[in-house]
């Protein structure tokens, strides 16, 4: 017997048995409890497979499978699943996980306001811990390494009342943990992210009235010490109006370069070498026959303005005003909506337009794409902007403000909106930077929001929705597994993150929780006593996944496979050192 093999479990023997009780009896003569020492019968795998994982059957095999045996044996025996370690080093809840690109350190966030650096070997250990209090830091609540790991950016929250929108970002050197520099941060969920191995990305918000405000977008150096007249260390990159009382959150980085060859095309028909005709999908849609219907060629999705019959805007406020004077404008409209009404007049002809041919044309492309969570009808974040960097844009040389500006162009357009219909509480990007995997909670079908102050009710599943960066379309139907209980107001990020062949997401529910990206099937349910705020995988072995949870832990899973290997790599003592051992201690 192969000591390596895993034993198949009672059920999946039971299936075989079932299926061989309908064909020929003496296969039975070929069932074992052995991986290795079952028969090799594709039909019986294929069949074992859709029926044991419970696969719709227009579902094909993983592109990178040799055999239905090989691909049961997958996900059987390589999902991170098994707890091999818990890391209680942290006092209060732990909030965001994340690795480096050797996959060879990884940093946590916690409550407790530190930011911990662990060594990933045969068993982790606690290699630093930077205490934010000194900064006056409430707690530690998100962090990312650049693409050389010499650097890691820390996201915080400041010390303030409770409805304070602060933060800031530092950056740690990782050879010798010092802080080189900090940045404010605001609002503190914009959390920031690196453009590229020394600039990051911060936010900054100016109110404008009660619920109209302008997010300013900056590019930062990261060695903010620098003194020179000829090189800044901060350049503005975007000013965008919002509307209603949404900001700009949760930014992150798209790289294009990757798009034509990904590690994983979710298109079953792009799969097979056929033209993708996906369609778009609206994710508020009632009808399943109108999500079907396919949509015009993609055009850059701004937000639509109210027409004003071709009126400039300096006329159409003018008109207005006149209009509520004169009580012309008929029904009276509330302080609220008034706002809203003379913001979008005034942003018609102050914003720059959209950049032309959003979509990267060639693989060699040095495109990038700024994501974020902004919102058009309420507070809380509904739809995911894409903005497009130019090469220009990705260093803080040039001037402070930017390139100059006609009186035109004072905000941004954003290039693509995704408007998703409910309360965005998570992304992710796949490794390579192809698919965008979202959280959300969903709003009731036909809602109307009526008071940006009192959004809709949110449901408590989360849909885990896939989009292509490529062509801006929703490629899967939202993956359902997970849950979360806080209403709207209360309601905070759960962090997801995605592996070349699995995605995983925490969870209110006091689970994480992984799925297969190709068969979109959930695969394990990992428990902790409290929520699980983070999971993250190696980039280097996706059979080790990490997961942070409200009940101060951060727990360790591999898969059974790595569980095996690993146990089989441990010294064993020489029988002749146990005895004298065993002699010593008698």
């Amino acid at each position: 017997m192969d000591a390596g093999c895993p034993r198949l479990p009672d059920t999946v023997l039971f299936e075989i048995f079932l299926y061989l009780d309908h064909t020929d009896v003496l296969s039975v003569g070929l069932v074992c409890q052995q991986w290795r020492a079952v028969a090799r019968d594709e039909f019986l795998w294929k069949e074992l497979f859709y029926r044991y994982y419970r696969v719709s059957r227009d579902v094909p095999r993983h592109p990178g499978a040799i055999s239905w045996y090989d691909e049961f044996q997958r996900l059987y025996d390589t999902i991170p699943c098994v707890e091999v370690q818990a890391l209680k080093e942290h006092n209060d809840q732990v909030l965001h996980l994340s690795f480096s690109h050797s996959g060879c350190l990884f940093a946590s966030c916690s409550k407790d306001c530190t930011v911990k650096i662990w060594s990933n070997e045969l068993d982790i250990s606690l290699q630093h811990s930077s205490n934010m209090r000194p900064y006056n830091w409430s707690y530690t609540q998100f962090s990312q390494f650049n693409s050389d790991d010499s650097l890691l950016l820390v996201s915080g929250v400041f010390v303030g009342p409770h409805n304070s929108s602060s933060g800031e970002i530092a950056v740690i050197s990782m050879e010798n943990f010092t802080l080189l520099s900090r940045v404010r941060n605001k609002p503190y969920d914009v959390f920031g992210c690196w453009l590229n191995e020394t600039n990051l990305i911060s936010g900054n918000l100016h109110r404008i009235g009660r619920i109209t405000s302008c997010s300013v977008l900056w590019l930062n150096n990261a060695f903010q010490g620098i003194e020179s007249e000829n090189v800044n260390v901060v350049k503005r990159l975007f000013k965008i109006q919002n509307l209603n009382a949404s900001t700009i959150r949760t930014v992150m980085v798209a790289d294009c370069s990757r798009y034509d060859s990904p590690d994983l095309l979710l298109d079953y028909e792009e799969q097979l070498a056929a033209s993708s005709t996906c369609p778009v999908f609206d994710l508020g849609s009632d009808s399943e026959e109108e999500e079907a219907k396919p949509k015009p060629p993609l055009e850059p999705a701004v937000q639509e303005l109210p027409d004003a019959g071709g009126v400039p805007a300096e006329h159409g406020l003018q008109q207005l005003f006149d209009g509520i004077i004169e009580g012309h404008v008929r029904p009276a409209m509330t302080e609220t909506e008034l706002e809203t009404k003379v913001a979008e007049l005034f942003v018609r002809n102050r914003t720059k337009p959209p950049e032309p041919n959003l979509l990267p044309t060639d693989s060699n492309s040095k495109t990038k794409y700024l994501i974020f969570t902004t919102g058009c009808l309420t507070y809380s974040p509904h739809q995911i902007g894409i903005k497009r960097i130019l090469p220009h844009q990705m260093t803080t040389a040039g001037p402070v403000l930017g390139e100059e500006r006609r009186s035109d162009e004072f905000f941004d357009s954003l290039d693509h909106v995704i408007d998703i219909h409910g309360h965005i509480i998570g992304m992710g990007l796949s490794p390579d930077h192809r698919y965008l995997y979202v959280n959300s909670r969903a709003w009731p079908r036909d809602c109307i929001i009526s008071d940006p102050m009192q959004p809709p009710p949110i449901a408590e599943e989360i849909d885990l929705h896939v989009f292509d960066l490529k062509t801006m379309k929703e490629v899967k139907r939202a993956l359902r597994a997970h849950r979360a209980y806080t209403p709207n107001e209360e309601c905070f990020f759960i962090f997801l993150d995605v592996s070349k062949d699995f995605v995983a997401s925490g969870a209110e529910d006091r689970h994480g929780y992984i799925w297969d990206r190709h068969y979109n099937i959930c695969l394990a349910k990992l428990q902790h006593d409290n929520v699980v705020n983070s999971v993250a995988f190696s980039p280097v072995e996706q059979e080790l996944l990490l997961t942070a949870s409200d009940d101060t832990t951060i727990k360790v899973w591999r898969s059974p496979r790595a569980v095996r290997v690993r146990q089989a790599r441990r010294p064993r003592p020489r029988k002749l050192l146990f005895s004298w051992l065993l002699n010593q201690k008698s």
